[in-house]
């Protein structure tokens, strides 16, 4: 067997390999904005709960505010 013979790579594994390359280069940009996607929603979703929390405490504020108010114009 010649040095030559031990160089050579068979076409069916280089073609297998770039094919792969070819297909996982080709997918990441999508899991990728899957990704950024996935985040975003979240975080909007966080964002909305806090909201709703924030104005229902802002809720009991206002009606202390409107108790207190009350009293003393009563009293």
């Amino acid at each position: 067997m010649a040095d030559s013979d031990l160089d050579k790579v068979n076409p069916q594994v280089t073609d297998a390999v770039t094919q792969t390359n070819v297909k996982v280069l080709g997918e990441v940009p999508a899991y990728s904005m899957g990704l950024v996607y996935q985040a975003t929603g979240h975080s909007l979703s966080l964002m909305t709960t806090t909201a709703g929390q924030v104005q229902a405490e802002m809720q009991k504020v206002t009606e202390a505010i409107a108790a207190s108010a009350a009293a003393k114009i009563m009293g």
